[in-house]
């Protein structure tokens, strides 16, 4: 994992998965993008990331980690299949893997930045792709391959 600033952690609401996210930055700089899509609206999620972090997120057991597409279907809300929380969004292309952090599952979001809006909506699948690769994590530990998700 990179070198953290501020380590932070969490998980879903029944503990069967957890989160380590990574980042160089100092809480106070990373503001979740509140997504404005019916699915994160609906569960509150704010995602954080940080391109130069990294994140690894645990299942016990693995099968507590499922995925959901939604909209363009190109990314995957990755969620606790016993309670429903949201924990991460992740977008795989080949071999590689980029991801957000739900803020709203972490630990101590607390010291977190004000969030602020986004539409993704307004983007084309593509457009969508290229500010993943710019914003997302791009250093993702999975339990299992987030294709048998």
């Amino acid at each position: 994992m990179t070198a953290a600033v501020a380590p932070l952690s969490g998980g879903c609401h029944c503990g069967r998965i957890r989160v380590a996210f990574a980042t160089t930055l100092e809480p106070r700089e990373l503001a979740p993008r509140a997504c404005d899509c019916d699915f994160c609206r609906k569960h509150g999620a704010a995602w954080i990331s940080d391109p130069a972090g990294s994140l690894r997120v645990e299942a016990e057991p693995a099968s507590a980690l499922r995925s959901y597409r939604q909209g363009s279907e190109t990314a995957r809300l990755l969620l606790c299949a016993h309670c429903g929380v949201v924990v991460a969004v992740g977008y795989a292309e080949r071999s590689r893997i980029w991801a957000a952090v739900n803020a709203g599952c972490l630990d101590d979001a607390t010291a977190l930045a004000g969030a602020v809006p986004a539409s993704p909506q307004q983007l084309t699948a593509e457009q969508k792709v290229e500010r993943w690769r710019q914003l997302w994590i791009a250093d993702v530990q999975l339990p299992v391959s987030i294709d048998a998700l």
